[in-house]
């Protein structure tokens, strides 16, 4: 599953430039760090969040998660969740796991996490599991005119997980 012609025109007519990096079939942000062998900081996720009554991307680094106290807070909303995958696919028509950080491309506002926005560049999903784009988050940002805040907190490893890293 190639990247679709519409993020790469999108793309190119806003004059973004971009890598685009072919891999083994992923299926997420973990999974495409391990395969390409980078820092899962190095790595984008993005989620659908609905805030109140309104949907928001929100795009950080594959080793934090999304605090939604802190989203609440930032965006003085009553609640806020994460969309389910299921909802994703009903509301822009796209397969789970295939979500793309560009917002106006599904009508949708973007929030990046502050500890990604200091980053250079990072690799970011594109629509398809076997291909992503490396690009530079300032032109991510100013492309989607996107907020950024302080939205993420570093996600605490089980204890399966450290002894697993352990025996490495």
């Amino acid at each position: 599953m190639a990247i679709s012609k519409k993020v790469l025109n999108y793309l190119d007519k806003a004059k973004v430039k971009y890598d685009v990096i072919s891999h083994k079939v992923v299926y997420t942000a973990h999974d495409l760090a391990a395969t390409l062998k980078e820092k899962t900081n190095n790595i984008a996720k993005t989620l659908l969040v609905r805030v109140d009554k309104r949907y928001i991307l929100i795009v950080l680094p594959a080793h934090r998660q999304l605090d939604l106290m802190a989203l609440k807070k930032y965006y003085k909303a009553k609640k806020a969740e994460i969309v389910k995958e299921g909802m994703i696919k009903k509301l822009f028509n796209i397969k789970a796991g295939t979500l793309t950080p560009f917002g106006a491309l599904h009508k949708v506002d973007v929030l990046f996490d502050k500890t990604l926005a200091k980053a250079d560049k990072a690799v970011v999903r594109a629509g398809s599991y076997t291909d992503s784009l490396r690009v530079k988050i300032k032109d991510l940002i100013e492309l989607e005119d996107a907020a950024v805040a302080s939205v993420g907190k570093l996600i605490k490893l089980r204890k399966a997980q450290k002894t697993q890293r352990k025996r490495k």
